[in-house]
């Protein structure tokens, strides 16, 4: 035996006359990620490469998704926050130099400006000399579930399906090897859809897609088998392990099914279900974040582990996510996981360890037969769009995201940290200051000034031809893609490409889902409603709150629900969706509301909260007390509350009657401060 200090010499190889095992490839290693700016980004993107990552999952800010400009107004503390800011040619250069295109496969989780990015893309690739024909990776492109969940939409559904039928068209055509939409279901789950709604919308949205490809007649048989086999979904993986382990193979039979007998695709790899999948964010927790990493492994091992429904692509959140922005360690420790997983386990060596299993099968079975159900509910709708525009697919969202957090709430469904085992020890990976990763304040000042520069130093002739090209082909009804490549090419800017559609298509604001009325509930609402009438009796009216979302964050799952249970315990509410301006709300503020909730998710809570705050102040509404809620590090809300939020509210705080009990609170206090000021000054 070799003692303390001793080499220990390796044990000799066993050679029992067995070749070694065939492995299956493994999937595509990503991480999400993008901030500040693209040469920040770019860094970050080669150091994560050079870690073992294989492909690219590119982040765009909020500016970018919706087609603004850096320097736009509504622009202002969102750039470089939530992702990349790409506003020219010049920055997609940025971003990958040193990359070769011809070798990555990117993925773009970008929407309603998915032909534009596309187009900066192809062409950097085609200055790199890139065949567009060997160009691999996906753009998510699918603006349905944006009026659902994600909120980055621009246009109207059908000008915005429009948009998604030519990037289809030109992928198929140009660049074979290029998925051109990622159905996704991951941001439905992420909004509170059950896995039976997670299946059945996103089928749904991909029919009315295939369809709507299908009817316009620019497409043969043969291409359309293509466009069917080039369609790819983006899914979510939450901590109901079995559930969806069997909801990933319940998606392979029902995928496998609409392509063979509704579209009669007969090639099997053309009805392959494929796609990618990031694990569930909405589970992860502020409280113990820790306990993240074992979340975050469990969601994944649903996505890996049956061979027959496994991800072709897996991007694993942080285990921090639930708190800032994580830094460059953090996103290695997922990938990390990734690679483990893969390489250090025999997963690849066996085929699909759960075909027979009975339990699996039963859970299988009963998925499937209830979205065929949802799938039939919806079609008597009219189809997905009809359903969305409706605003009957939103409203049942919203309500079954209230159904979990009222279990959680009640404490029906169990979260570890969150509702119970709450006692901890502080926690070492959170200590210090650079626990999360914070963008640099200086990122957005630079970005415009260097978008000053661009546009200076272009041909502005050049770019005004092209984008008069542009105008030309959205009003025709041609094809958007050949027009977008030449304008991203003369040096066209995307808030420039954003505003000639503008012109042409218009706007839209979806349905909020949020009903109008209060919704029957439990008694235990009781003593919260009792608080509402009696703090209302005192202000001689219906007590008011306005929930605001400033900017251009669409993610309005908080305020949605804030909004819902303050309906169901008796205020009067004034919920007018996403994507306003702070002067938006301050207008709004002065049909008498009693209270200002701003929910802001993109990390540009300073700056948005000191806006409304100035302009109540110029408006004379400095005693209308605002709380915040969001993902905000302490010393952003400590400053906030310096500066006069009445109180701030983040993941932690997932007891909402809780929360409108404090508003209630905060409310009546400014009314007996504003009535001792008011005696005062009358003395």
């Amino acid at each position: 035996m070799s003692g303390p200090g001793q080499k220990r010499r390796a044990a000799p190889a066993i050679d029992d006359g067995q070749a070694a095992p065939k492995r299956d490839k493994p999937w595509i290693f990503r991480t999400y990620a993008g901030h500040s700016t693209a040469r920040e980004s770019n860094r970050l993107y080669r150091a994560n490469l050079a870690k073992g990552q294989t492909g690219l999952s590119i982040a765009f800010d909020l500016p970018t998704q919706t087609g603004y400009d850096s320097d736009h107004r509504i622009a202002r503390g969102e750039v470089g926050k939530v992702g990349v800011a790409i506003s020219h040619i010049g920055d997609m250069r940025a971003l990958f130099e040193g990359i070769p295109l011809d070798a990555m496969n990117t993925s773009m989780t970008i929407n309603a400006t998915a032909p534009w990015l596309m187009a900066l893309y192809v062409a950097v690739a085609d200055e790199q000399g890139a065949p567009r024909a060997g160009l691999q990776g996906t753009t998510q492109n699918d603006i349905v579930k944006e009026y659902l969940s994600r909120g980055s939409y621009v246009f109207a559904p059908g000008p915005s399906l429009r948009l998604t039928k030519d990037l289809i068209l030109f992928c198929v055509r140009e660049t074979p090897k290029w998925n051109p939409i990622n159905v996704c279901s991951y941001h439905l789950q992420e909004a509170g859809a059950t896995p039976v709604q997670e299946l059945s919308y996103a089928l749904a949205t991909a029919i009315g897609v295939l369809d709507m490809v299908r009817a316009s007649g620019e497409i043969d048989a043969e291409g359309f088998a293509n466009v069917v086999g080039g369609l790819s979904f983006f899914v979510n993986a939450g901590m109901r392990f079995v559930t969806e382990l069997a909801k990933m193979r319940a998606f392979v039979a029902l995928w496998d099914e609409i392509t063979r007998e509704r579209y009669r695709i007969t090639d099997p790899a053309k009805r392959r279900f494929r796609y990618g999948v990031q694990v569930n964010s909405l589970g992860l927790t502020e409280q113990q974040p820790e306990n993240n990493a074992y979340r975050i492994l469990i969601e994944m091992l649903s996505v890996v582990l049956s061979k027959g429904a496994r991800a072709r692509a897996v991007q694993l959140p942080a285990w921090n996510e639930a708190l800032g922005l994580p830094r460059p360690f953090d996103q290695q420790w997922s990938l990390r996981l990734q690679q483990i997983m893969a390489f250090e386990t025999d997963l690849l060596e066996y085929g699909d360890i759960f075909d027979g299993s009975v339990e699996v099968e039963r859970r299988v079975e009963t998925l499937i037969a209830e979205a065929k159900a949802e799938l039939e509910a919806i079609a008597g709708m009219g189809g997905m769009i009809a359903a969305i525009e409706s605003g009957e697919l939103k409203r049942r969202l919203v309500e079954s995201n209230a159904r979990r957090i009222e279990a959680i709430e009640r404490g029906e469904l169990k979260v570890v940290g969150v509702n119970c085992f709450t006692a901890s020890e502080p926690s070492p990976l959170t200590a210090g200051d650079g626990a999360i990763h914070v963008s640099s304040p200086e990122a957005e000042r630079e970005q415009i000034e260097r978008l000053g520069v661009w546009r200076a130093e272009r041909n502005a002739a050049q770019v005004e031809r092209a984008l008069a090209a542009l105008r030309a082909a959205a009003k025709s009804g041609a094809n958007i893609m050949p027009a977008s490549i030449e304008a991203a090419k003369a040096g066209a800017t995307t808030g420039e490409w954003g505003a000639a559609l503008r012109a042409e298509f218009g706007e839209y604001r979806a349905p909020t889902g949020v009903s109008s009325r209060a919704r029957q509930q439990s008694g235990d609402l009781d003593p919260l409603r009792s608080e509402v009438e009696r703090v209302s009796i005192k202000l001689g009216h219906r007590l008011k709150l306005l929930v605001g979302k400033p900017g251009l964050d669409g993610h309005s799952n908080g305020a949605e629900q804030i909004a819902t249970r303050a309906l169901d315990a008796g205020l009067d509410v004034v919920y007018d969706g996403i994507r306003l301006t702070p002067q938006d709300i301050v207008a709004r503020a002065h049909d008498g509301v009693d209270c200002i909730g701003l929910s802001i998710l993109s990390g540009s809570h300073l700056a948005m909260t000191r806006e409304v705050l100035a302009l109540m102040k110029a408006a004379g509404l400095s005693r209308v007390p605002v709380v915040v809620g969001g993902i905000i590090p302490p010393a952003d809300a400590e400053a906030l509350k310096r500066e006069g939020v009445a109180a701030i509210y983040t993941p932690k705080d997932f007891a909402l009657n809780a929360i409108i009990g404090d508003i209630v609170a905060h409310v009546e206090r400014a009314f007996e401060e504003g009535a001792r000021g008011a005696g005062g000054g009358r003395a």
